[in-house]
This record gives C-alpha cells, sequence and structure tokens, in this order.
C-alpha cells in the first residue's frame, strides 16, 4: 500500500469524523420506524466509511492506518448487525475497536517503540521520544476508560440513548482529551505550530 499525502486539515477531519456523523445524522432522519433507524443508520455508516477510504485513496495516494483499520471495524461489526440484524454488534463494535487499540498502543510502549511515533510522527514535529511514550500511555488509558464507558452505556440503557451519548458524550471527550494533552506535548518539545495539527490528528471515537 502507499504512503498517504498529507491532506488539508479539513479534509482529514472529514474524512476521520464524517462517517460517524452521517451515522447520527441518518439515525434521526430515517423515515423508518424507531427499532429500525440504528439499521438504517449503520448501513449508511458503512457506505460513508467506504466512501472516506476511497476519497483518501484517490486524494491522497493512500488510506492512513488509522482510517483503513476504523473503516475494516465499521464494515466489518456493520455487516454483521445487517446481516443478522442485531444491534448488538455495531454497539460493541467501540469497545473492541477501544480495547484493540489501547492494546496496541500498550505493546509498542513495551516494545520501546510507541505505535503513535509511527502513525503521527510528521504530525508531531520535534516531540521528544519521553512525549511519545507519554502520549502513547495517555492514549491507552483513555481508550480503556472508554470500552469501560461503552459497555456500561449499552448494556443498561437503550439504543437511542447510547447513540446520543455517543454524539453528546464520546465524540467531545476524545477532542476535548486531545487537547487536554496539549501542554504535555509542548513541554516534551513539540512545535507549537503544530498543536493545531495534533487536535485535527485526534484518533476516531469508534
Amino acid at each position: 500500500m502507499s504512503t498517504p499525502r498529507p491532506l488539508p486539515a479539513g479534509i482529514r477531519l472529514g474524512l476521520d469524523f464524517g462517517p460517524l456523523l452521517v451515522f447520527f445524522i441518518a439515525n434521526w432522519a430515517a423515515p423508518v420506524a424507531a427499532h429500525q433507524k440504528v439499521f438504517v443508520a449503520t448501513g449508511a455508516f458503512m457506505a460513508a466509511t467506504a466512501l472516506a477510504m476511497i476519497i483518501s485513496r484517490v486524494m491522497g495516494g493512500g488510506i492512513s492506518k488509522m482510517l483503513l483499520f476504523s473503516g475494516v471495524m465499521v464494515l466489518a461489526f456493520g455487516g454483521l448487525t445487517l446481516w443478522l440484524q442485531d444491534d448488538t454488534f455495531i454497539k460493541m463494535k467501540p469497545t473492541i475497536y477501544y480495547l484493540m487499540v489501547a492494546g496496541i498502543l500498550l505493546f509498542g510502549l513495551w516494545s520501546g517503540r510507541p505505535t503513535l511515533q509511527v502513525v503521527l510522527d510528521s504530525a508531531l514535529p520535534g516531540l521528544t521520544a519521553r512525549g511519545w511514550s507519554l502520549l502513547s500511555r495517555n492514549w491507552a488509558l483513555f481508550f480503556l476508560v472508554m470500552a469501560v464507558a461503552n459497555e456500561m452505556v449499552w448494556r443498561s440503557t437503550s439504543t437511542s440513548f447510547w447513540i446520543g451519548y455517543k454524539l453528546w458524550g464520546a465524540m467531545p471527550a476524545t477532542f476535548i482529551f486531545a487537547l487536554a494533552n496539549m501542554p504535555m506535548l509542548m513541554r516534551h518539545g513539540m512545535n507549537p505550530d503544530a498543536a493545531k495539527d495534533e487536535a485535527e490528528h485526534t484518533p476516531p471515537v469508534g
């Protein structure tokens, strides 16, 4: 697979978070019975995710590892959701996504090669090895907490509440956490001009 070329910040954000917004909009606007809305939204989510990967491939010359990983998860769990007509799979998908990402980050720390540095190196110029380690640790812990939170919400509330949590809870929490890491990154050598870039490279919320 070819290495993706840098894309404008707005396009990157659209590719990473656009499909999730399509999911929320489709769930709200789908002209079907309430219990069927999540299935329409899941189908729209899958289509938007596939389109995002195609756009990334055409405009950037490749698909980023982050987008590819998220896209495969969406297509796999979304496909199971539609095939079995069981929304349990799309609800479990964020938990598995979070746990897998946290595991990858923790393994990178254990092996002495922070995974985020491999994925985001060009986006955070000047960041020291200590900074990469701290950033990887912080995101790994964040994703573990998010996995627990997703399990608690989907297992104890309605589908509508879970979707609302994704929109008004998980997504804002991810952006806030990315911004909260800025002071640490600045202390460990990140170029001030890259501060905006870090928020724009916030991992998808699953």
